[in-house]
């Protein structure tokens, strides 16, 4: 796969967490105008704070 390809591919802005293709079940979010993705894993483990809406850096 080219490197602009994989480029495409989010990074889990919690664990690092690289995805290798396109990820239905990972949660975006957009925080101070930048938006950020979470993978399955960190998404289920911090889903209270992201229903509460509460920017990252508190969870």
């Amino acid at each position: 796969m080219p490197d602009t390809a994989r480029a495409q591919y989010p990074v889990c802005a919690r664990c690092g967490t690289r995805a290798d293709g396109p990820r239905l079940t990972w949660t975006c979010s957009v925080e101070n105008g930048v938006r950020q993705y979470f993978c399955d894993n960190c998404a289920r483990a911090n889903i209270r704070a992201i229903e509460g809406r509460l920017d990252s850096a508190w969870w």
